[in-house]
């Protein structure tokens, strides 16, 4: 550990209870480059709650859910941003941002549920159910977003969904997230068949193992998971949610039903908490790691371009959705 500069032993000081001292030396060199090149560039990173530790407390300059990184996007003033995340989030940024350069590490850290519908299938449901108000998820392509009335995250998709006074909306493509908002409104929610393959593999039966386990275990649940997880959990709310139900509640022994760096993240805040951790992780996030982030900046790459005609189409739809 000696060998470490400076600044990436300070840095260590913060997470080493997430990062064993072996691992630590293949990052040090990164972070240290990174930093150097934020200045230089005049960059700022974003980083996702799933992404892994060393990027989420040691590179990272705004970190959060799908919407707070949505909301950070469209008030940053920095020429560059790259986006430690998956590609819509890059979009969404640049969307935000159409005058500066975005960058995405890996252009193949994509999505499960945008990856489960096309703007034409938007086109057929809106011939289908004439009339009816589009929302759609943020983890959907600016081609779909183009083609939708409002965006909507996990964090405020119920507010969304009431403040159209409308009695029955379209909501894409999360199928799991539509009925768990639906049972909270009494708006009628048209959905989709997109499921996110991280939460849609945890079922009851796991929580009820984990209890039986784990006595005092309190759950907190992704709104992505099944309905039948949501029901099972003590709490159920997108990931800034999940992360402000501990810091408020301080529970002696927590399980995040969610991607599994997480637990790691919201963990070294909390050290008096135990965190259980069911592991699933996110292959497309998982994509990003420091070596590329030092790549995208020293390259400058993966540029995030999107074309005008539908980026300002897409760009209104979450404006509506910052609106609310």
């Amino acid at each position: 550990m000696s060998a470490m500069l400076p600044t990436a032993a300070l840095l260590y000081e913060h997470v080493r209870r997430v990062i064993p001292p072996i691992e630590w030396p293949a990052f040090a060199e990164d972070i240290e480059a990174i930093l150097a090149l934020k200045r230089e560039r005049n960059a700022i990173i974003l980083a996702h709650n799933y992404q892994t530790p060393e990027i989420f407390h040691c590179v990272a300059d705004i970190v959060g859910d799908s919407l707070a990184l949505a909301r950070t996007a469209a008030t940053i003033e920095a020429q560059v941003i790259v986006l430690a995340g998956v590609h819509f989030m890059a979009e969404t940024a640049k969307l935000l941002n159409p005058d500066k350069t975005v960058l995405i590490p890996d252009l193949r850290a994509g999505c499960s549920l945008a990856e489960s519908i096309t703007a034409e299938d938007v086109r057929l449901m809106r011939q289908r159910y004439p009339g009816v108000p589009i929302i759609t998820y943020v983890n959907t392509s600016a081609e779909v977003k183009a083609e939708s009335d409002i965006c909507c995250t996990s964090g405020n998709a119920k507010a969304v969904v009431e403040s159209l006074g409308v009695l029955r909306v379209i909501m894409l493509p999360d199928e799991y997230l539509a009925q768990n908002i639906a049972a909270q409104t009494d708006v009628q929610i048209i959905a989709w068949k997109g499921h996110c393959e991280v939460h849609e593999r945890f079922t009851p039966a796991d929580i009820r193992e984990l209890r039986e386990s784990h006595p005092g275990l309190v759950v907190l649940a992704h709104p992505e998971c099944p309905p039948g997880v949501v029901a099972e959990a003590d709490f159920s709310g997108s990931t800034a949610a999940m992360s402000d139900y501990v810091e408020r509640q301080r529970p002696r022994r927590v399980v995040l039903m969610t991607e599994c760096s997480m637990s790691d993240n919201v963990a070294l805040a909390h050290p008096e908490v135990e965190f259980i951790r069911p592991c699933n992780l996110c292959p497309h996030m998982k994509r990003i790691t420091l070596a590329n982030i030092r790549t995208a900046l020293e390259q400058n790459h993966h540029v995030v371009t999107i074309e005008p005609g539908i980026a300002g189409r897409a760009r209104l739809a979450v404006e509506r959705m910052l609106a609310v």
